[in-house]
């Protein structure tokens, strides 16, 4: 394993921020994967995933069994995990551009582009990410770990990818799988996935192609035996999809969760601030009309609450984890049966 530090020069003198990467470069003649966690700097179920599965990757190394380079990331936003404000982590939007850090990636237009030019950006931000598209580049495999705030664990995957990541859902032990296309406003996985668009069929291989934004359930789910369980996940797709040789990990159970389009997905909002009373948690199924939430908009008040109902039958995907909401404030994630009449394009949420 070789393991080097990335240096991001900041936007004032004397300041930078640095994160380590992690290469194994295998014996040759495999697919070769890339995974990156916490890039909204204060969700950890993915870095304590990776920090479980580096043991099993440096034994497969020892003993030879690695075929195609692995590029690990453990946490790739120095920037936002230094991000405090009043003893809270921000790690979700940039403080000084107020962008999202999964936002406004550079995109390629080609898998032979050359993401080098990129890294001479104006905001410390712009450059961690041209940095990451640089990193990552060129891999069969490409893994954002994320977490949402109180959810199943389920992937985000490019339709055009779909059904053959149904190994990886299966693998990795997935709830569900939200397939979306076109615009996500430059996410990370819309970086890793554009630049094969547009290439003939047989540098797209989208049937060998794997990139995946992973939600691995909420912010608090960060312990010993999650991390070990998401760790074997990813070991396992790593050794279905040929990185790594391993004849003592056994094959997959089809893929048995819930698959749908983005399209399909419900942001039921809040249409008033209050505090939040919920009825319903991630994995419930609901009926149209069910009683969601109930908001406490004015506390004492005969007509204090109001009721938020399904707008559709479907799973619970996502809650929030406070419990205290502004006007317009997403409550949860609903996954229908068909499109939500209050779908927009780009991505779910900013």
């Amino acid at each position: 394993m070789r393991k080097t530090v990335e240096q991001i020069a900041g936007d004032t003198q004397g300041i930078s921020f640095a994160f380590p990467v992690y290469v194994f470069e295998g014996k040759g003649g495999g697919p070769t994967a890339y995974l990156q966690a916490a890039l909204h700097g204060g969700e950890l179920p993915g870095v304590v995933a990776i920090d479980a599965l580096m043991p099993m990757l440096r034994k497969a190394e020892l003993q030879g069994r690695i075929r195609g380079k692995i590029t690990i990331v453990p946490s790739a936003n120095p920037i936002g995990r230094a991000q405090y404000a009043a003893g809270d982590l921000m790690g979700r939007f940039h403080f000084g551009t107020q962008t999202n850090f999964n936002r406004d990636f550079p995109l390629l237009s080609s898998p032979d582009d050359n993401p080098e030019y990129l890294l001479d950006q104006s905001t410390v931000d712009q450059r961690l990410k041209a940095r990451l598209v640089a990193l990552s580049m060129g891999h069969d495999i490409v893994l954002d770990l994320h977490c949402d705030d109180e959810s199943l664990a389920y992937l985000y995957v490019p339709t055009v990818l779909w059904p053959f990541m149904q190994d990886c859902a299966a693998a990795m032990n997935m709830d569900a799988v939200i397939l979306w296309d076109g615009d996500c406003g430059a996410a990370f996985d819309q970086a890793s996935i554009d630049p094969y668009l547009g290439a003939p069929t047989e540098r797209a291989r989208f049937d060998r192609r794997v990139v995946s934004t992973v939600e691995y359930r909420g912010l608090a789910d960060v312990d010993a035996a999650l991390a070990q369980h998401d760790a074997e996940g990813l070991y396992r797709l790593l050794v279905m999809r040929g990185v790594i040789e391993d004849a003592a990990v056994a094959p997959s159970k089809p893929f048995r969760g819930l698959t749908s389009p983005i399209e399909n997905v419900e942001m039921v909002r809040a249409p008033c601030a209050g505090a939040l009373l919920y009825h319903v948690k991630p994995g419930d199924r609901v009926e149209e009309g069910q009683k969601l939430v109930t908001i406490v908009h004015s506390p004492g008040e005969v007509d204090g609450r109001l009721d938020v109902l399904a707008p559709q039958a479907g799973l619970i995907l996502t809650r929030r984890n406070r419990r205290a909401a502004y006007s317009g404030d997403d409550l949860l994630k609903l996954v229908g049966s068909r499109p939500s009449a209050t779908h927009r394009p780009g991505a779910l949420e900013d």
